[in-house]
Protein backbone atom coordinates (compact mmCIF):
# COMPACT_ATOMS: atom_id res chain seq x y z
CA UNK A 1 0.00 0.00 0.00
CA UNK A 2 1.66 3.25 -1.46
CA UNK A 3 2.09 6.06 1.78
CA UNK A 4 0.51 9.06 1.41
CA UNK A 5 2.41 12.76 1.67
CA UNK A 6 1.49 15.48 2.54
CA UNK A 7 1.09 18.13 -0.24
CA UNK A 8 3.14 20.00 0.79
CA UNK A 9 6.35 17.48 0.40
CA UNK A 10 4.39 16.89 -3.10
CA UNK A 11 5.00 19.92 -4.30
CA UNK A 12 8.68 20.31 -3.14
CA UNK A 13 9.11 17.20 -4.91
CA UNK A 14 7.79 19.08 -8.21
CA UNK A 15 9.37 22.08 -7.46
CA UNK A 16 12.49 20.07 -7.27
CA UNK A 17 12.30 18.34 -10.36
CA UNK A 18 10.96 21.30 -12.56
CA UNK A 19 13.90 24.25 -10.83
CA UNK A 20 16.52 21.62 -11.61
CA UNK A 21 15.09 21.22 -15.43
CA UNK A 22 15.02 24.97 -16.14
CA UNK A 23 18.17 25.66 -14.35
CA UNK A 24 19.98 23.17 -16.69
CA UNK A 25 17.99 23.97 -19.69
CA UNK A 26 16.97 27.37 -19.82
CA UNK A 27 19.48 28.92 -17.29
CA UNK A 28 22.91 30.70 -19.37
CA UNK A 29 24.53 32.45 -16.32
CA UNK A 30 27.82 31.18 -16.31
CA UNK A 31 27.64 32.31 -11.93
CA UNK A 32 24.93 29.04 -12.10
CA UNK A 33 26.69 26.60 -14.44
CA UNK A 34 28.32 24.25 -11.24
CA UNK A 35 25.06 24.53 -9.16
CA UNK A 36 23.06 20.82 -8.37
CA UNK A 37 20.06 21.22 -6.32
CA UNK A 38 20.19 18.79 -3.15
CA UNK A 39 16.65 20.05 -1.38
CA UNK A 40 13.78 21.41 -1.88
CA UNK A 41 11.90 22.60 1.45
CA UNK A 42 8.37 24.06 1.41
CA UNK A 43 6.81 26.06 4.12
CA UNK A 44 3.66 24.28 5.43
CA UNK A 45 0.91 27.35 3.84
CA UNK A 46 3.43 27.17 0.44
CA UNK A 47 4.28 30.85 0.54
CA UNK A 48 8.18 30.02 0.99
CA UNK A 49 10.79 27.43 -0.78
CA UNK A 50 14.04 26.87 0.91
CA UNK A 51 15.61 25.73 -1.81
CA UNK A 52 19.41 23.91 -1.09
CA UNK A 53 22.41 23.84 -4.03
CA UNK A 54 25.56 22.51 -3.75
CA UNK A 55 28.45 23.28 -6.33
CA UNK A 56 30.33 20.55 -8.83
CA UNK A 57 33.64 21.71 -7.09
CA UNK A 58 32.94 21.15 -3.36
CA UNK A 59 35.87 23.73 -2.41
CA UNK A 60 34.28 26.64 -4.51
CA UNK A 61 33.33 29.99 -3.30
CA UNK A 62 28.90 29.92 -3.77
CA UNK A 63 28.62 33.53 -3.52
CA UNK A 64 28.90 33.91 -6.83
CA UNK A 65 25.91 31.02 -7.73
CA UNK A 66 23.77 32.66 -4.60
CA UNK A 67 23.89 35.96 -6.48
CA UNK A 68 22.97 33.98 -10.03
CA UNK A 69 20.36 32.58 -8.26
CA UNK A 70 18.92 35.81 -6.88
CA UNK A 71 19.10 37.32 -10.09
CA UNK A 72 17.37 34.86 -11.91
CA UNK A 73 14.54 34.32 -9.26
CA UNK A 74 11.71 35.96 -10.63
CA UNK A 75 12.04 34.05 -14.24
CA UNK A 76 12.40 31.11 -12.51
CA UNK A 77 9.37 31.96 -10.24
CA UNK A 78 7.84 32.76 -13.74
CA UNK A 79 8.61 29.39 -15.45
CA UNK A 80 7.48 27.47 -12.45
CA UNK A 81 4.20 29.20 -12.64
CA UNK A 82 3.82 27.56 -16.57
CA UNK A 83 5.06 24.23 -15.15
CA UNK A 84 3.11 23.55 -12.30
CA UNK A 85 -0.40 23.55 -11.82
CA UNK A 86 -0.36 25.58 -8.41
CA UNK A 87 -2.57 28.78 -7.74
CA UNK A 88 0.89 30.83 -6.03
CA UNK A 89 4.07 29.90 -7.10
CA UNK A 90 6.51 30.33 -3.46
CA UNK A 91 9.19 32.72 -2.64
CA UNK A 92 12.33 31.09 -3.94
CA UNK A 93 15.28 31.56 -1.19
CA UNK A 94 18.43 29.84 -2.07
CA UNK A 95 20.62 28.18 0.88
CA UNK A 96 24.11 26.61 -0.28
CA UNK A 97 23.96 23.26 1.20
CA UNK A 98 27.74 22.59 2.44
CA UNK A 99 27.01 18.97 3.15
CA UNK A 100 29.48 17.61 0.01
CA UNK A 101 32.73 19.53 0.95
CA UNK A 102 32.02 18.69 5.00
CA UNK A 103 31.87 15.00 3.90
CA UNK A 104 34.61 15.33 1.53
CA UNK A 105 37.06 17.21 4.09
CA UNK A 106 36.14 14.20 6.99
CA UNK A 107 36.59 11.70 3.86
CA UNK A 108 40.07 13.78 3.42
CA UNK A 109 41.21 13.25 7.36
CA UNK A 110 39.95 9.88 7.48
CA UNK A 111 42.52 8.94 4.71
CA UNK A 112 45.17 10.81 6.11
CA UNK A 113 44.71 9.17 9.44
CA UNK A 114 44.44 5.62 8.27
CA UNK A 115 47.67 6.00 6.01
CA UNK A 116 50.85 4.24 7.54
CA UNK A 117 53.06 6.49 8.95
CA UNK A 118 56.05 6.55 6.91
CA UNK A 119 58.63 7.63 9.81
CA UNK A 120 59.63 4.41 10.74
Amino acid sequence: MPREYPRHQRIAAELMRSLSDILRFEIKDPGIAGVSLTNVDLSRDLSVAQVYFSLLQPDGDPQPALDGLGRAAGFLRSKLGQAMKIRHVPELRFRHDDSIAHADRIRRLIDAANRPNSEG
